[in-house]
């Protein structure tokens, strides 16, 4: 082993407003930002402690655009869920956006930015 993960780096035009969705979303604390910096906001845990989330700002970012490969997913989050049909409501309510695509035990969404992600149970 060469190192360990310390952080999922999220590129996004506003870092406190999308971890705010991601920290209702996942349950995840705010552990960095300076409340009058909107260029890096972190969720979780210290490093070496998981998982963590962080937001960069990129104020130009072009979103993907699901399943288009043109503008690629380029990343995605597994979310485990117990009960499908009241975690997609709570993540419509939150911001997120149904996208198309889901198979067994699974199904795609978008976060308020466009990040898209699944929401999985077994």
């Amino acid at each position: 082993m060469i190192g360990q993960l310390r952080s999922v780096v999220i590129d996004c035009p506003d870092p406190r407003a999308l971890a705010a969705f991601y920290a209702e979303l996942l349950g995840l604390p705010l552990v960095e930002g300076d409340p009058e910096d909107n260029e890096w906001v972190v969720l979780g845990g210290p490093p070496g402690h998981q998982p963590r989330l962080a937001f960069q700002q990129a104020i130009d970012l072009r979103a993907p655009d699901w399943p288009d490969p043109e503008r690629p997913q380029q990343f995605h989050l597994d979310v485990t869920v117990d009960d499908i049909e009241a975690a997609e409501k709570a993540a419509l309510a939150l911001g997120a956006r149904r996208l198309p695509g889901e198979g067994e035990g699974f199904r795609v969404y978008a976060d308020p930015v466009g990040h898209p992600f699944c929401l999985c149970w077994d």
